[in-house]
């Protein structure tokens, strides 16, 4: 099957394939015109790579588990538990990001109320 075709049953672009197999997640073989060629099973495993890297995960971590993906399965198998381990210590960051903003947020409004208060009732001139 060819680049635009795996694309198009995945439902992501041929730049997105083309990134894909730059990272090592994907391989393809080479017609004799130098054309990419995918096997069968390459959308499902598109699919599952494009779904986590929407969920957040690197390329790196989706590397790690290639081997999990594309198989048409509903849950992965046992031995991808790893998996949960990867996605739980990307939520951990993500809350660890958004305390930080949160408490950058909080001091931003409290300066602005200060700042507000000691405004109230002068002319700024310009």
């Amino acid at each position: 099957m060819r680049i635009g075709e795996v694309a198009r049953r995945a439902g992501v672009s041929t730049r997105a394939l083309r990134y894909y197999e730059e990272q090592g997640l994907i391989c393809a073989e080479r017609d004799h015109n130098g054309y990419r060629i995918y096997d069968s099973d390459a959308v499902l495993l598109v699919r599952d790579i494009a779904r986590l890297l929407h969920a957040g995960l690197s390329s790196e971590d989706v590397l790690r588990f290639v081997p999990c993906l594309g198989k048409g399965h509903a849950e992965p198998p046992k031995d991808c538990v790893g998996l949960i381990r990867t996605f739980s210590e990307r939520l951990g960051a993500l809350d660890e990001r958004i305390a930080a903003l949160t408490d950058v947020r909080e001091r931003l409004a409290a300066e602005t109320d200060r700042l507000a208060k000691m405004l109230e009732g002068q002319v700024v001139r310009r």
